[in-house]
């Protein structure tokens, strides 16, 4: 994958936990407090392990970073529906939040398989 790719996905990661934290503070005024841990604990995590993949210490470890990564959007995708399908949050809230951890997983599932076929 060129670095480039992995630029983009570092960054897109870093604004997506922003925009999950932010949702998550949202969610803490309405005194909604589970899901809310929830989906800032997987969300975060997805930039966080993204991040941490830039230090592996070996190529299984790389794809490991990713792998985690991946699993954590997609935990998060599920916490995102979960909160539209209840109405904790807007329709256009989730089309937006759910559109981008989306593309991160599809990156992630691109990058991973990349990985795999080296």
């Amino acid at each position: 994958m060129e670095n480039h790719s992995k630029g983009m996905l570092a960054q897109k990661s870093y604004d997506f936990a922003i925009k999950i934290i932010l949702l998550s503070k949202k969610l803490n005024a309405e005194k909604e407090y589970v899901l809310s841990k929830q989906i800032l604990r997987s969300g975060t995590s997805v930039g966080a392990m993204v991040r941490e993949a830039k230090f592996a210490q070996s190529n299984a470890d790389y794809i490991h970073k990713f792998s985690i990564a991946l699993k954590e959007a997609n935990e998060t995708d599920y916490w995102l529906n979960l909160l539209h399908e209840t109405q904790y949050i807007s329709a256009e809230t989730f089309k937006e939040t759910a559109g981008l951890c989306n593309e991160i997983i599809s990156m992630l599932i691109s990058t991973v398989n990349t990985l795999k076929n080296k």
